[in-house]
């Protein structure tokens, strides 16, 4: 079954394994998460739970969100994830789940938004490869040819430049190095996607052996 939460970015630090091995590591603030809804087949089709993280001001929420939270006896959420396939019995509507689901060395998916660069070209979005950089050249860093004479169109999907980054990105198979139920902590070996601040969403790995 599926466990999972969600938490924001702080950063990457590194740390130290008792044989002395250095490992990268990124920090990730799971504060408590509140159970929101249960979905189950017979009223949603599915089976899920539905987590909210980050108190919203009162303001900010509108009536059918704070009805929604005040079900769970919870202030109204800033963000409102789901989790499939997640084991309902283990929880209940108003529940907090918290870092500690999480054990030291289990395997995870990382979800998050990656980094908006804005307007890129081909050599950067794509990776593609530059021409010649010598004086006769007259062909450097252009996105090569648009395709065959006929038909007389460009293809969908030919590589070219335009907007990068900003979308949802998934690292799969990334291992818990330390779990912090004090300060509601968890450090990810490696780097996860997202800027700091970020909202990333934790989860048992799919394909996790």
């Amino acid at each position: 079954m599926t466990k999972g939460i969600l938490g924001r970015k702080i950063g990457m630090t590194q740390i130290f394994a008792e044989n002395g091995d250095l490992i990268p590591v990124t920090v990730i603030e799971a504060a408590a998460n509140v159970v929101l809804q249960k979905k189950t087949v017979d009223t949603d089709g599915y089976e899920a739970i539905q987590i909210g993280f980050d108190d919203k001001r009162e303001k900010l929420a509108n009536k059918p969100e704070k009805g929604h939270a005040e079900k769970a006896n919870t202030a109204p959420k800033r963000y409102v994830r789901e989790i499939r396939d997640a084991n309902l019995g283990d929880y209940e509507v108003g529940q907090e789940v918290k870092v500690d689901i999480f054990a030291e060395g289990d395997v995870v998916d990382v979800t998050g938004i990656s980094k908006g660069k804005g307007f890129q070209g081909n050599i950067k979005r794509h990776g593609q490869s530059r021409g010649p950089m010598a004086h006769g050249s007259r062909y450097h860093r252009r996105p090569g040819s648009m395709g065959p004479v006929a038909p007389n169109r460009v293809f969908k999907g030919k590589a070219l430049p335009g907007r990068m980054g900003g979308d949802q990105v998934t690292v799969q198979n990334l291992q818990i190095v330390k779990v912090d139920t004090d300060r509601n902590l968890l450090l990810i070996k490696g780097n996860v996607p997202g800027a700091k601040k970020s909202l990333i969403k934790i989860e048992s790995a799919v394909k996790a052996k």
